[in-house]
């Protein structure tokens, strides 16, 4: 028994001083298959940048997925996004994902693989300034939007103190119609860090319901609430993707629009996007598929 004990230290980590430190991630987490040829894979990770055990498994979690690149719904550096903690909170963990990364923790990416958008956190230092110095991103670097593969994406700054405003009259807003409109991609996404619906104990943040259908969009990313959740409105899901690495919340009144939840751990959602599918997965830190959601096309 003695010996037993001693080998499973070995593996999770060691003792010191009555205090078990973990050394590697527990439990080992599932070889992840290439993605089928003509696929992109990539993750999402909301409300995240705690610099915490939590972080740790699920940054573990998205690298074991081999992932293109990385986004995420916001929401980036806690508890105000400080410039003193914005490199311990994410380049720490994603520094190889990070284009033209001058911090700390080893080396960058030669190409830029990870795309943020701003979280209420990360405006409440100096307005936004620490997430503007630290990352290197198209546009106004505020919103913005690229175009990978098959997917064309659009990177809202949904705070209400971003300058070209985050209601659905707002210049921020017309950019996003007219994008939408005009794009030729095979599949639309809309990240918005303030989630329009959610089951959430906190109420839904309804200047975000925008006509996102209307206007071109196949799926919104959302992130804010600290839970997982999936909608349908309006033929489309809406996600939110917030148990990055913050605390996980609690869930009040059900949605109506509400096909999915689940607020029992950490995690991130890995999708994958071809010609003709895109495919939804939820995961949480220990590596359990926890939802999956596919929508199939043969013609925009």
């Amino acid at each position: 028994m003695i010996t037993l004990l001693v080998v499973a230290l070995c593996l999770v980590g060691w003792l010191h001083k009555g205090r078990l430190i973990r050394l590697v991630g527990w439990p080992f987490l599932p070889r992840m298959a290439a993605s089928p040829p003509g696929t992109i894979r990539f993750a999402v990770i909301g409300d995240y940048g705690s610099g915490n055990l939590r972080e740790y498994d699920v940054a573990r979690l998205i690298k074991s997925w081999h992932p293109a690149f990385i986004t995420t719904v916001g929401d980036n550096n806690y508890p105000v996004g400080a410039a003193e903690t914005i490199d311990k909170h994410i380049g720490k963990y994603f520094h190889e994902y990070i284009g033209h990364y001058r911090g700390s923790y080893g080396p960058g990416a030669t190409d830029n693989r990870f795309f943020p958008i701003p979280g209420h956190r990360d405006w409440d230092t100096d307005r936004l300034r620490p997430y503007l110095d630290y990352f290197t991103l198209p546009g106004n670097e505020r919103y913005y939007d690229f175009v990978w593969g098959p997917v064309h994406f659009f990177m809202l700054d949904t705070d209400e103190r971003e300058p070209d405003g985050a209601t659905v009259s707002s210049p921020q807003a017309l950019w996003l119609k007219q994008g939408l409109g005009s794009s030729g991609s095979r599949w639309n996404l809309v990240y918005a860090h303030h989630a329009p619906y959610t089951s959430h104990t906190v109420e839904d943040v309804t200047r975000m319901r925008w006509p996102f259908k209307q206007w071109g969009a196949d799926a919104v990313l959302s992130g804010f609430y600290h839970v997982y959740e999936r909608l349908l409105i309006d033929g489309i899901p809406y996600f939110i993707d917030g148990t990055g690495g913050g605390w996980v919340s609690g869930f009040g009144e059900v949605d109506p629009h509400s096909q999915f939840r689940y607020n029992k751990d950490n995690g991130a959602m890995l999708i994958e996007a071809g010609e003709g599918q895109i495919i939804f997965r939820f995961i949480n830190r220990k590596g359990k598929l926890i939802d999956l959601y596919s929508i199939s096309r043969t013609q925009r």
